[in-house]
């Protein structure tokens, strides 16, 4: 593993207007962006002994959204060295999910013991402001260099192979440095650097959703193993619906996701009334939030859904939201974060070894990643479908609880689930939506979304209603 010599610096402490700096040799990689994806890539290759250079154009800690995570993430953390680090947090415990029907009638919790009565089985819902700095903390033990303040620019191409980063100091851009690599990793979130720069970006056209969310404090939760679920909740015409995340400090986090066409467009007022109007649209919120106080801005995301053609090419590597970004229905996104970062790095590692960088290589690890982030799409585009209940169709078809379960945990890499999919969207195709067109056609998959050369599009408007005019990058 590598250290840090005694007379140097701390990974992330910088004297004034210094940049990093090869040294003697390129790096073996360098990681662009600090989140999960960025730190779980990072940390594995440096627990082989590999040289690596993280960069974050952000100075830790930070407000993010994607608070809740799910048991899948179990075997990535435990490789990471965080699980102890989790178990002595102060998060919340998550056992189960629950589905509010639009009548605020609540489905049986899911709860993941039901396929795995180990500790496998609870995660925990989190701040993202503290556990990135945890995941970061712990990748600068494990013996990643790691800087945060400090923006990529761009990456060097030499042909199609990239060879390094051109990057400066977010607070001074009048000096800018090349920093060479053996490979390049781009894990820069939505603002998916590299697959924006290579035109390989693609919206999902099923998925023109938008989001507002904001924290509130003392909001009801229920008693028990069930105060720790996560909430998902239809609002009464199931135009839109809401997350429910019990969360530190007797905060809960709270949002609502619906086509862009609906909460965005054609409405009256600010952001805080609209997402007002939605709470009050929501039978199955308004009690849990009457005696509760909102205690942060109304932020606001939309057409975050999206996919990257590829995963890799001659020197360069996507893993996380640079790769892709669903939805925030199931709580998959730092999920699919920390296991894009793993398998690139399984994938990684012995490429390094036998010195062959080249796109095939490289992208060994791709297919298996989105087959597993098709299975949670499928599912999301069942959940828009007007009318669908997961009681309905499990009171039709029981033998599938199971493989929901198995879905809702994350455990979604190398597994079938074709059986499932066949009998939803036979099922979807019996129903009708309210126009009388067939929900059927939304059971696309990943490749459908790709499909839509319409999908070349810059990263997702963000802004913040914050009272002091400052955007929030959730």
């Amino acid at each position: 593993m590598q250290q840090s010599s005694p007379s140097a610096p701390p990974p992330g402490d910088l004297p004034d207007g210094d940049l990093p700096q090869n040294g003697d040799a390129p790096y073996d990689a360098v990681v662009i962006g600090g989140g999960p994806a960025g730190c779980t890539i990072s940390t594995l290759l440096a627990q082989q002994g590999h040289r690596v250079l993280l960069l974050e154009r952000e100075v830790f800690p930070r407000f993010k959204v994607g608070e809740s995570l799910i048991p899948a993430t179990y075997d990535t953390l435990r490789r990471l060295g965080m699980l102890e680090v989790l178990r002595q947090s102060r998060f919340t415990e998550k056992h189960s999910v629950q589905f509010y029907s639009g009548r605020g009638r609540a489905s049986d919790p899911f709860y993941f013991r039901e396929i795995d009565e180990s500790e496998r089985s609870q995660t925990w819902q989190v701040l993202r402001s503290e556990f990135d700095q945890m995941m970061l903390d712990n990748a600068r033990r494990q013996g990643v260099e790691a800087f945060e303040g400090i923006q990529v620019r761009e990456v060097l191409f030499d042909g199609d192979r990239a060879y390094g980063v051109r990057l400066q100091r977010v607070d001074d851009g009048r000096e800018s440095r090349d920093l060479l690599a053996k490979v390049v990793i781009d894990a820069s979130g939505q603002r998916a650097l590299l697959s924006r720069k290579l035109g390989l970006r693609r919206q999902d056209p099923c998925l023109r959703m938008a989001a507002m969310f904001a924290h509130y404090e003392d909001g009801l939760r229920d008693p028990g193993i069930d105060e720790g679920a996560t909430l998902i909740l239809h609002t009464e015409e199931q135009n839109s619906w809401f997350w429910y995340i019990p969360l530190p400090d007797n905060r809960v986090s709270v949002g609502t996701v619906g086509p862009i066409d609906y909460l965005i467009k054609g409405r009256q007022g600010n952001p805080e009334a609209t997402f007002e109007e939605e709470i009050q649209r929501c039978p199955g919120l308004v009690p849990r939030l009457q005696r509760a106080s909102r205690c942060s801005p109304v932020h606001v995301l939309n057409d975050f859904s999206y996919v990257s053609e590829q995963v890799a090419g001659n020197g360069w590597m996507l893993v996380g939201d640079a790769c892709g970004f669903l939805d925030p229905m199931y709580s998959s996104g730092v999920l699919l974060a920390l296991r894009s970062g793993e398998l690139a790095a399984d994938t990684l590692l012995p490429a390094l070894a036998d010195d062959d960088l080249t796109a095939d290589r490289l992208s060994a690890y791709g297919e298996r990643f989105k087959n597993g982030m098709d299975a949670f799409r499928r599912l999301v585009y069942a959940f828009y479908t007007k009318g669908f209940s997961f009681g309905r169709f499990l009171h039709k078809h029981p033998q599938h609880r199971i493989p929901i379960i198995l879905i809702l945990q994350g455990d979604v890499i190398d597994q079938d689930f074709s059986s499932l999919f066949e009998d939803l969207q036979a099922w979807l195709g019996e129903m009708t939506t309210a126009d009388g067109e067939s929900p059927a056609t939304a059971m696309g998959s990943v490749k459908d979304a790709t499909a839509d050369d319409s999908g070349r599009a810059a990263p997702p408007d963000e802004v913040s209603t914050s009272s002091d005019g400052v955007p929030a990058s959730p």
